[in-house]
């Protein structure tokens, strides 16, 4: 049993969460089991499960979707197995089978993708596969529900028998037919079919003339319906055949319920693994229509949620295409409790609710709709005191009430809890109500426990600034529109807007100044200096959260050039000693062609010799006046081969980057030149164009066009030709 009481789930509205997660089951078993989710008393036993969802959830974006797992519902037939003598129908059989099928293609699909879904896979390795029931039932029952009639010899040979029977039936029938049709015994109708059984329609006057059982006759009695004698004959045998067909039928029946009677724990262990499966892919179909995702839960004592959705709110909001704001809280040992202030209607109870709802949520095994790096903890209590709770029934007043909550609070409340208040010490006289809620808030406080209250008391939200690891927060207004912007700050206390609200919604000036003269003159003051800080703050923010943007903007341009420039300038310096390395090759290269072409002339082998010696000597000298040799040792020997190594590699990659760029620039030209060419395909030629007859490089002018036939004068003559064999060199431009 949970130990979140069945109040903190009613308060946070999570069966209305269970309702929508239970309507994308597909099975009534698996919305039945749905509806009755409970928080997990461990984080052992939690992360299992929300796991099995987080990785149901991937398949949705991967090529690995899980196969159908529609099942049906044994329930009755797991009953009939365990009282004995008790046999299944054939159509039983088929359910059985249908849920054995889809437990093996389940098996083998996790056993396939065991590495891409190991906690499902580790799921389904409790369930034992037992091929025989698959094999048992298919050799009895065929795929429409009828038992086979190789089942046995018996039940063949009556089958066999059977039709033969009904071929006699039909065959003496149609004789009698015949016979008193020709005899003009029969109505026009002739025939007709009582109970399934074909009848002579006989004309009642000649009813004795017919040889036969009557069994009915029509509303005017001016025709009765006989059995012939010799049909009735063959009926009495079929039926006799029938009887014995079914109690063969029934006795392989009890047969094969036996031999899948041992198998009754592995069906339920089916029936339980599929209804498992169907509540997973319900809570994973859920969590993509709220955008949900699975947090990093701590084993340090903290909650980090960031862009938190009330689940319930934003589908809501989606239904009628609102916006919906979220919200970003963070509760640690530095801010263990914090009191939201502010106007009524501004979110103040959504934020809370959000946080309990969402902390409830994730404890029951679904996901929840925040920012995939927001983080939370496991608390083994939550406890709530939510909305007006007043008991007729019991008798209690609301402030009688939350104060019978409020022991049962501090009876519970440990370091482990997390507590959620709403309208925090309401419900008494202001002073004496509020005095005793600071008391609580210091009890809570100091038992270390995590939580969240709302209030408007003026003295709960000092005590927050006073308090070390305590924090005021306040639902951000619009102090022009006073409207609510449904934003949580923490930092500050809020300002009730009280008269401001008033006056918006229409009380008479007049009135509230008479309400403001009652109230004390430190008390307005307060409020107003509250509420001047909160307009100066929100500005603030405003100004703060634009700076950021432009801030964070100008950084990442800055780190982009800065990544840029390295890029380019490494290629700079990489292409420089390329194009040095090349240089200094292409200057030997035209060294070594001078002696050949000399040699070439002059076929003087020795002078070659003599003055390339000569030439190697030089270039020698002047790379070890550069370079003078030095002793190396081994290591220095292998760090000069590795550095040579990397010069080179370093060359030719640049070298293949240079290339890519020629066949980018390549590829460029060709593209502009098919363009080129496109486009003066589909030229339109008119009289006094430039053009030249493809495949030629004589270009002359166009005289005159006659249909498809073109005049070119080259100024000494003139030549005939088509337009289709014309290339354009220049079009005429009006001037």
């Amino acid at each position: 049993m949970s130990n979140i009481s069945e109040k903190t789930l009613i308060d946070l509205e999570f069966n209305t969460v269970l309702q929508s997660v239970s309507e994308f089951c597909i099975s009534n078993l698996g919305k039945a089991e749905t509806l009755q989710i409970k928080p997990f008393q461990t984080l052992e036993k939690l992360k299992p499960e929300l796991e099995e969802v987080n990785e149901y959830l991937s398949t949705f974006e991967n090529d690995t979707k899980i196969p159908n797992h529609y099942f049906d519902d044994i329930q009755k037939e797991l009953h009939l197995l365990s009282i004995e003598n008790s046999y299944l129908e054939p159509t039983s059989f088929l359910k059985i089978l249908n849920n054995s099928t889809t437990i093996f293609e389940l098996l083998q699909f996790f056993k396939k993708f065991r590495e891409y879904h190991p906690f499902l896979f580790e799921a389904s390795q409790k369930i034992t596969y037992q091929k025989q029931i698959v094999l048992n039932i298919e050799k009895i029952i065929t795929p429409f529900g009828e038992v086979q009639e190789n089942a046995s010899t018996l039940l063949k040979q009556l089958r066999k028998d059977i039709n033969l029977v009904r071929s006699k039936i039909g065959g003496s029938f149609n004789k009698a037919l015949s016979q008193y049709s020709n005899a003009g015994y029969l109505d026009e109708i002739r025939e007709s079919v009582i109970d399934n059984q074909r009848v002579l329609a006989v004309q009642a006057m000649h009813r004795r003339k017919i040889k036969g059982s009557l069994v009915g006759s029509s509303k005017t009695g001016s025709i009765v319906f006989i059995a012939p004698d010799t049909t009735l004959q063959f009926s009495r045998e079929l039926q006799n055949l029938i009887y014995e067909e079914h109690q063969e039928i029934v006795r392989i029946l009890k047969e094969l319920t036996n031999l899948l009677r041992q198998y009754t724990p592995d069906l339920k262990d089916y029936q339980n693994y599929l209804i498992k499966l169907d509540v997973t892919a319900a809570k994973a179909i859920y969590a993509v229509k709220i955008k949900g995702c699975l947090p990093k839960i701590t084993s340090e004592k903290r909650i980090f949620l960031k862009n938190a959705y009330h689940p319930i709110l934003l589908v809501k909001n989606n239904e009628q295409n609102k916006k919906t704001v979220s919200q970003t809280l963070e509760l640690d040992k530095n801010q263990q409790i914090i009191v939201i202030s502010g106007p009524n209607a501004g979110g103040k109870s959504i934020a809370l609710k959000t946080i309990g709802l969402l902390q409830v949520m994730l404890q029951s095994g679904l996901l929840i709709p925040v920012h995939e790096r927001s983080k939370t903890f496991f608390f083994e209590k939550i406890l709530t005191d939510i909305g007006d709770n007043q008991s007729i029934e019991n008798q209690l007043s609301t402030y009688s009430y939350r104060l019978k909550n409020m022991r049962n609070f501090l009876q519970k409340c440990n370091s482990n809890t997390l507590f959620l208040i709403d309208e925090f010490g309401t419900g008494s006289d202001p002073e004496l109500g509020g005095a005793l809620a600071e008391i609580f808030l210091e009890e809570f406080y100091t038992k270390g426990a995590f939580g969240i209250i709302t209030t408007h008391y003026a003295n709960l939200k000092v005590l927050a600034s006073e308090l070390e690891n305590v924090a005021n927060a306040n639902m951000q207004f619009n102090e022009k529109t006073l409207e609510p912007l449904y934003k949580l700050f923490i930092g500050q206390a809020g300002s009730s807007f009280t008269f401001e609200v008033a006056q918006k919604n229409g009380i008479p000036f007049s009135l509230i100044n008479k309400a403001k003269k009652r109230v004390q003159g430190e008390k307005i003051r307060l409020d107003k200096t509250i509420s001047k800080l909160q307009k100066e703050r929100n500005k603030l923010q405003q100004t703060s959260e634009v700076l950021e943007k432009i801030k964070s903007k100008a950084t990442e341009q800055t780190n982009s050039l800065i990544e840029k420039k390295q890029k380019v300038q490494e290629k700079l310096e990489n292409f420089q000693e390329l194009y040095d390395n090349n240089q200094k090759m292409l200057s030997l290269g035209r060294k070594v062609h001078e002696f050949v072409h000399k040699y070439f002339q002059t076929n003087n082998k020795k002078q070659l010799i003599t003055d390339f010696n000569k030439w190697v000597a030089n270039e020698k000298t002047k790379h070890l006046k550069n370079t003078p040799l030095k002793l190396k040792t081994k290591p220095q020997k292998n760090k000069e081969k590795a550095k040579k190594w990397q010069i080179e590699k370093k060359l030719k990659t640049t070298e293949i980057e240079v290339l890519a760029e020629v066949v980018k620039v390549r590829k460029i030209k060709k593209i502009e030149a098919t363009k080129i060419a496109k486009h003066k395909a589909n030229y339109v030629f008119q009289a006094k164009d430039k053009v030249r007859i493809i495949g030629s490089n004589s270009c002359g002018t166009i005289d005159k066009i006659e249909k498809n036939n073109v005049f070119i004068n080259y100024g000494i003559f003139t030549t005939k030709t088509t337009l289709n064999k014309l290339e354009l060199v220049e079009p005429f431009k009006n001037k």
